[in-house]
């Protein structure tokens, strides 16, 4: 018998790599008896998958003698192997014949540049490989061409038949995972054990506390519902977070928040606080600096590497993420499948919807549509819930429980004071007295005049600015400092002048809130980080509301919708003193309608992309074009000049390593060591970095720094400070040089 390999470093046959995929496909099954795919037809698409690759030209390649041009994709040459009579024989349909052979055949997605002549000649040499080839798993090896009827570099098309689409989706794209993680060395999942347990013990702890202590009726209402799709709002303070845990239980479960500041403090609480032992293998972090976020919680004991891996591959029982990380799928990439075949046996939690923008929002509806029609399950938890949101959702035909609403109207936790003006420094000064001070701007631009004001004032110890253009390293520093401050039991005080960065999911409570009117959603989520958990009971004002007067806000017109703004503005004329959390939800509904939005650019954005996404066909797009147009990405990733100068000489040490190729005499461990070595210089090196709009960088780029022949990193000609961040130069007073960014 001849020897064939599947994979070259290191080595493995097809016989051994096929056992891993068996071996994992049967720890799948283990683990999710229940997942509606067809088995059968996956085992063999596991089976049959890799065997094309017994062909010459692929085994000349992966054993480094020679490529061929001509190479005809190894998916495609597995094809041969199916014996269709003899399936057919066994009962299987057309229909399951054609997903086996569709999934075999695009397991990877590559081009297809072959004719009827040169597979027909291929397959006549295959017959003679597979004399030679044995296999305990299959009991005869025949090698004839499929017929067309089966594939024919055809799709498989959800216009055409919905429901072969789902099946197909299913097959191909558990075939790819079981595929990823045998090849990468890991369990294509871990069992959900622990989660259940994690929240007994959790209100055992606070009954030791508090002898009363028990689920509230938002977490009760939650667990009742752990079977449905549901809708909860719930104020801030409820509990949201034990909610989406009690609702997800002992099953795969993914939490997205919209913002990476809040998803890090979420992950350390369950991990730290509720999990606590070998966290690494029940729970991750997902979302774009996932990498260096391991590397800063510096688990000594724990191999980044694999952690980073298993979190990518979706292999852990609960991800905390960014919507990106696994709605991508709406667009029907090439190559999308492995996500939504995921989602069709997990849970997936939907934290503060309501700050997502009208794209987002529109990949979100679509993406939980997918997700009900393919068997996953979802869960709304939001602070507020415009009933525009309802209307989308009922109109794709997404069922769910009807919306119930949590509050605690005995408790009062804001006074609220609109000032019919722009905003005023001098509020700012009066109210600071030794208070934790909270100054919200809806632009970074005017948040760094505020701040300049203030401490030109001299009158304010403590000051500190925060907003999202700052490099990243700088970032990560006052986001620590804005939550120790920011924190309940902290006797500090201070004026932190920020932007919207702060506006959802952090977990601050500063004494007063000074903010410009954004829209009313906005402006509830950052009265959320005021008195966050605690009963305002004296006189006055806790929350001061700058609305712009005759002028407007900053922002206003491009950052916020102009038409929401003046609505907002209009609702809060009837608005002074005490607010109940009551009051605030029916605001937002009575705001939000379709009939009140549909003539704005906001909800004509919605239904735009809505109609834009379901109207691509399948397969049409490559996942690094997705992978843009979903993050609405037009910003690009630089250095800024002041920073570079200061740190040139660690940037090119960083840049030396980088650049190390591997060499063909490394074994696999010394491979390893300088791979890891890599990806801990990258992370250091992204701290120097940050994003800034596109156009942003037209023209004001000084140089490129090149890290090897495929990326490198712009040098932004801007003014920078760790205390302002970045400020820009004007385009005309620089010189324009060649811009190029791949990272």
């Amino acid at each position: 018998m001849k020897r064939y390999l599947a994979k070259s470093n290191p080595e493995e046959t097809i016989q051994e790599h096929t056992d891993h995929l068996i071996e994992n496909y049967k720890l799948l099954k283990l683990i999710y008896p229940n997942l509606q795919v067809n088995w059968d037809i996956l085992y063999l698409a596991c089976l049959y998958h890799d065997l094309g690759k017994m062909n010459l030209k692929f085994q000349d390649k992966i054993k480094g003698i020679k490529k061929s041009e001509d190479e005809i994709p190894h998916g495609i040459l597995s094809l041969a192997f199916i014996n269709s009579k003899e399936l057919k024989d066994k009962g299987f349909s057309k229909s399951d014949i054609k997903i086996l052979a569709h999934a075999i055949a695009y397991h990877h997605e590559r081009e297809f540049n072959y004719d009827h002549n040169d597979i027909k000649e291929e397959i006549e040499l295959l017959k003679g490989e597979g004399i030679h080839f044995s296999y305990d798993k299959i009991e005869k090896i025949s090698v004839k061409n499929l017929s067309a009827k089966y594939f024919s570099k055809d799709r498989i098309y959800q216009q055409e038949d919905e429901e072969m689409f789902l099946s197909y989706i299913k097959v191909k794209g558990l075939l790819n995972r079981i595929d990823y993680a045998s090849s990468g060395d890991i369990d294509i999942e871990v069992k959900n054990n622990f989660l259940n347990n994690c929240l007994r013990d959790l209100m055992k702890e606070w009954q030791e506390k508090n002898s009363n202590a028990e689920w509230n009726e938002l977490q009760r209402h939650m667990l009742f519902h752990k079977n449905d799709n549901v809708i909860a709002i719930a104020e801030t303070g409820m509990g949201k977070t034990e909610a989406g845990l009690l609702w997800i239980g002992d099953n795969k479960g993914f939490f997205t928040l919209p913002l990476k500041t809040a998803i890090n403090a979420m992950y350390d609480r369950i991990a730290l606080d509720m999990i606590k032992e070998g966290y690494e293998n029940k729970i991750g972090l997902l979302h774009s600096d996932t990498y260096s976020e391991y590397l800063n919680r510096d688990g000594e004991a724990i191999d980044i590497d694999e952690y980073y891996n298993k979190t990518k591959q979706l292999s852990l029982p609960l991800t905390i993420c960014t919507l990106d990380q696994i709605f991508d799928f709406v667009y029907r990439y090439r190559g999308f499948e492995s996500k939504l075949a995921t989602l069709a046996y997990a849970k997936v939690v939907i934290d503060e919807v309501q700050m997502y923008s009208a794209d987002l929002l529109a990949y979100l509806i679509i993406g939980l549509s997918y997700i009900t029609k393919i068997g996953g399950k979802f869960a709304i938890l939001t602070a507020t819930l415009p009933d525009l949101v309802l209307d989308l959702l009922q109109e794709e035909e997404i069922t769910f429980v009807s919306p119930k609403t949590f509050t605690n109207n005995q408790r009062i936790r804001h006074s609220v004071k609109v000032l019919n003006e722009q905003l005023n420094h001098n509020t700012v000064l009066d109210l600071y007295n030794e208070n934790k001070v909270l100054v919200i701007c809806n632009t970074v631009k005017e948040a760094q005049r505020m701040y300049k004001l203030l401490k030109d004032s001299k009158k304010i110890r403590n000051l500190n600015l925060f907003h999202s253009n700052f490099i990243k390293k700088d970032r990560k520093e006052k986001e620590k400092q804005i939550l120790e401050i920011g924190h309940r039991e902290s006797k500090q005080y201070g004026v932190w002048v920020t932007t919207q960065v702060v506006e959802a999911s952090l977990d601050i409570d500063f004494d007063i809130l000074i903010t410009e009117l954004s829209d009313l959603n906005g402006l509830f989520q950052r009265m959320g980080r005021c008195y966050r958990g605690r009963e305002w009971e004296k006189d006055g004002y806790n929350c001061y509301v700058f609305d712009g007067g005759a002028e407007e806000c900053s922002g206003i017109g491009y950052v916020i919708d102009e038409d929401i703004f003046q609505l907002s503005k209009t609702a809060l004329q009837d608005v002074g003193g005490e607010l109940k959390e009551e009051k605030k939800m029916n605001l937002v509904q009575s705001l939000y309608t379709t009939e009140n939005l549909k003539a704005t650019k906001y909800y004509k954005q919605i239904k735009s992309n809505i109609d834009y996404v379901t109207s691509i066909e399948d397969h049409e797009k490559s996942k690094n074009e997705v992978k843009k147009i979903f993050r609405n990405i037009h910003s690009i990733t630089v250095i800024p000049r002041e920073v570079y100068e200061e740190n040139q000489e660690a940037i090119s040490e960083y840049i030396l390593i980088l650049s190390k190729n591997y060499s063909k005499l490394m074994d696999e461990e010394e491979r390893r060591v300088l791979r890891t070595k890599k990806s801990v210089i990258r992370s250091r090196l992204m701290e120097f970095t940050m994003s800034v709009p596109y156009h942003r960088g037209q023209g004001n780029i000084i140089k490129n720094i090149n890290i090897n022949r495929y990326e490198s990193i712009p040098i932004l000609n801007c003014n920078y400070s760790k205390e302002l961040g970045i400020q820009y130069i004007e385009q005309s007073k620089v010189k324009k040089a060649p811009f190029d960014n791949f990272i």
